[in-house]
Formats: C-alpha cells, sequence, structure tokens
C-alpha cells in the first residue's frame, strides 16, 4: 500500500518522494510463486535468471537460511524491462518463491502476528515450531516424490522411452 511504501521509506530514513521509491524500495511490484516441492523453488529460480532480460540485482535465501522466526522463502530482486508507450524501463521487481507449507505458515503467520501488533515469547516459539514442522514436512515430502520417481522409472523403460526426471515430477520423453 502507499503507506506502507512511506513507512518503509521513513524507517530506513529516506524522505517520501517519487526518486526515493525507485532507488530504494525493491519491493513496490513483486510476484509469489508457490512450488508443490523445494527443488521447483530453486529449478524456476535458475530458469527465470537464465533469461537474459533479467539482472539478479539481490538474492535472499531464507529455505538454507530462515529467519529467526522459522521464515522460509527465496526472495529474487530482479530488475526487468518494462515497456511504455514510447521507451523501455528497466524496474525492480520482487520475487518469492515458495512451497506451499511455506506460504501457508507464512500467510497464518503474518495474520496472526503482524496484522495484530502482538508479540509475546509463547507466541514466537510456536510460530517457530509450526514453522520447523512445516519444513520438515516439506523434506518429507520431497523425499516420497523421489520414491515415487524411483519406482517410476522401471516402468517407463519398460515401455522403451528414456525418461528424464525434472523436478516437480514432470516428465521430459525423447523417443
Amino acid at each position: 500500500t502507499p503507506e506502507s511504501i512511506v513507512k518503509k521509506l521513513k524507517r530506513d530514513g529516506y524522505e517520501s518522494t517519487i526518486e526515493n521509491m525507485r532507488n530504494y524500495i525493491n519491493d513496490i511490484a513483486g510476484i509469489r510463486i508457490i512450488c508443490s516441492f523445494r527443488e521447483d523453488i530453486y529449478f524456476l529460480a535458475d530458469c527465470l535468471l537464465e533469461q537474459d532480460d533479467i539482472t539478479l540485482i539481490q538474492r535472499k535465501d531464507y529455505i538454507e537460511n530462515p529467519k529467526e522466526n522459522g521464515y522460509r522463502s527465496l526472495h529474487l530482486i530482479v530488475e526487468v524491462p518494462i515497456f511504455l508507450e514510447h521507451k523501455k524501463k528497466m524496474m525492480k521487481v520482487e520475487v518469492q518463491l515458495r512451497t506451499i507449507a511455506m506460504d501457508f505458515w507464512a500467510s497464518l503467520e503474518h495474520k496472526l502476528k503482524y496484522k495484530k501488533d502482538i508479540a509475546s515469547d509463547q507466541l514466537t516459539a510456536d510460530l517457530k515450531k509450526c514453522a520447523d514442522e512445516s519444513a520438515a514436512l516439506d523434506l518429507k515430502m520431497d523425499a516420497i516424490r523421489k520414491e515415487i520417481e524411483v519406482l517410476k522409472a522401471p516402468e517407463a523403460k519398460a515401455i522403451g522411452r528414456e525418461v528424464k526426471h525434472l523436478p516437480g515430477g514432470i516428465l521430459n520423453e525423447n523417443q
């Protein structure tokens, strides 16, 4: 919201100007990508960053290095071209990539804690425990997916096709 942009600028010691918004706020435009599996997050991030018109400005991996409260997500600040009537302009965009479990936790944590400005040690500990349990669930689902892929591999070979496994269980069949 405009209010949160102004609040962020003031918090960081900047005046509320359009120029400062362009220079110091990286998440005015953003997109969140929800993936089924952790591996998909890194696969999609690599695909995005391989595009020749997208430039990586900053990468924050809160999956490998979760925030103290348990928050997990991969954040990329990228510059992308936007096409105006008579010119092309580069714009900073924040891309957040999460699993379904990470998004579930982050959405509820935000509603429960930050929207109500309530903080307690017990609430913080409970939310952190839920984050850790969500992360463990993601790892378990990854393991199940990999086990299924191993079990499917002989079946695919039996029908005479070479199968390459990609993240998320997507199959690329070469005949």
